[in-house]
């Protein structure tokens, strides 16, 4: 556990990296009622590398875009019985990834869900934060900017719109 003076404040909705994954940013919602962090993963695929097992997966980091797509490998380190809101139960896999915010690293464990209809690609549960991150629920991205934001446009002055 982090001393108090490293505890980073964060808002309700935030820009994290995955570093190990290789996604660079991903929009994750901050969850104080979540226990554990879940991570929207397409096609996953177990196997085995020298005796351990293993899994491959597709992230999509931008919601509604399907454009942007990583290919991701990690170590299945635990499967569990993850009760949702709703009060459904599934059966997901667990990886252990490192997770950065502000240049700060630490490892955080994630299981992997669809997560299509829900807002954020990414759910950040409390025991990935305790230690770490301290939530204002009324503030959003303190943390890392977004590589992904798109510029406004901003529109050209015609010659006969400038006033003098």
């Amino acid at each position: 556990m982090s001393d108090r003076a490293s505890v980073q404040v964060i808002g309700w909705r935030e820009w994290i990296a995955l570093p190990l994954l290789g996604i660079e940013s991903i929009k994750v919602k901050t969850d104080t009622g979540a226990r554990t962090s879940a991570l929207h993963a397409d096609d996953v695929e177990r196997f085995t590398s020298r005796g351990r097992p293993m899994l491959t997966f597709v992230v999509h980091p931008l919601q509604r875009d399907r454009g942007l797509e990583v290919r991701c490998e990690a170590e299945m380190i635990d499967e569990r019985l993850i009760r949702s809101s709703h009060g459904d139960q599934q059966l997901r896999p667990v990886i252990r990834t490192p997770i950065e915010i502000r240049g700060v690293l630490w490892e955080i464990e994630v299981t992997l869900t669809r997560r299509d209809v829900m807002g954020f690609r990414m759910l950040l549960g409390r025991e990935a934060m305790r230690g770490h991150l301290l939530v204002d629920p009324g503030r959003s991205y303190l943390g890392n900017p977004s590589p992904y934001r798109r510029k406004k446009k901003r529109k050209k002055k015609k010659a006969h719109d400038v006033t003098e």
